[in-house]
């Protein structure tokens, strides 16, 4: 796995200087609050297992890197319209960033300014952002809330957990996710093997979007070789791992509550396979596919990326 299209973080950066570092010694995890609270760093043991594909730069553009927060909808939306308990949302004439059909991806929280660090010590961090304050955002989502996000290394675990609260008498649609860029460093990718729970595979069309289609998969272990992904997932409750191994590391991610679906992408001779945890399907604020959280309520969703020794 190794493509020099993509770029690996380096700690020593200016931007990762000025980012929060949490570390066991064994795992070490940069984020950049005055980024988005963008991951930039994942290091274990000195190796670098997040890429930054178009870097910063390319961020700040509205493209996702590292491990970014995709928020408040993760993927895309197949229409500029969307109703939620009766309030309708018309995004025309917004500016939002989409893909190359022309459809909102990705959400509005790509690079935001404006979170604090409310929390910090040697093995963990937590932010905050007031999305009720800016009415910007408020364009797009109108559902006033406030974000929290937890990071916390344990050993050779990175946890985190992303926290949203109603901040007025109205619920709030969930359909947030993440987007980490994973690799391996030092192996090829016919070396690499992509472990998948028992799922069902929802069919997406051309555009990436569920058709309504869906047939159930086993488990599978298998090298990624030459294959793609561009496929969107829903796991049940006795199994959420996804995981890449070689070169003598598995890289899991474990979906925890709140996360029942997930999205795996990695384009050919890509040097990274992104495995995306996902609170809702995609397109899920167009066809209802979301759960709502009530005032007065909050709702957490978990998501860890834990690296062992594979012999």
């Amino acid at each position: 796995m190794t493509d020099p299209s993509d770029e690996v973080a380096d700690p020593t950066a200016p931007e990762a200087r000025a980012g929060v570092t949490v570390s066991t010694g064994l795992l070490d995890a940069t984020f950049l609050p005055e980024l988005g609270m963008l991951g930039v760093s994942l290091r274990h043991r000195g190796d670098e297992l997040l890429a930054l594909p178009g870097g910063l730069d390319g961020y700040r553009a509205g493209n996702v890197t590292g491990l970014p927060l995709l928020a408040p909808w993760a993927n895309r939306l197949g229409a500029r319209r969307y109703e939620v308990e009766g309030a309708l949302v018309d995004l025309e004439g917004l500016a939002l960033h989409t893909d190359e059909h022309g459809l909102p991806i990705h959400g509005t929280m790509s690079a935001q300014l404006g979170w604090e660090v409310v929390a910090v010590d040697g093995r963990s961090m937590t932010g905050r952002f007031d999305f009720g304050a800016r009415p910007e955002l408020l364009a797009s989502f109108p559902f006033p809330h406030e974000l929290r996000i937890a990071v916390v290394v344990d050993a050779t675990t990175l946890s985190v957990a992303t926290t949203l609260t109603p901040t007025t008498g109205r619920a709030v649609p969930i359909a947030f996710g993440y987007h980490p860029y994973l690799r391996l460093p030092g192996v090829r990718r016919s070396e690499v093997h992509l472990r998948l729970p028992a799922r069902r595979h929802i069919d997406l069309d051309d555009q990436g979007l569920p058709t309504g289609r869906s047939r159930v998969e086993d488990a599978e272990d298998e090298p990624l070789g030459t294959r793609t992904f561009d496929d969107l997932y829903e796991l049940d409750d006795n199994d959420r791992r996804l995981a890449l191994t070689g070169g003598g590391r598995r890289l899991s991610l474990l979906l925890d509550d709140g996360y029942h679906h997930a999205q795996v992408f990695t384009p050919p001779a890509a040097d990274t396979v992104c495995l995306e945890p996902m609170s809702a399907p995609v397109n899920a604020l167009v066809d209802g596919g979301y759960a709502l959280v009530p005032p007065g309520a909050s709702f957490t969703a978990r998501f860890s990326i834990q690296v062992e020794d594979a012999r």
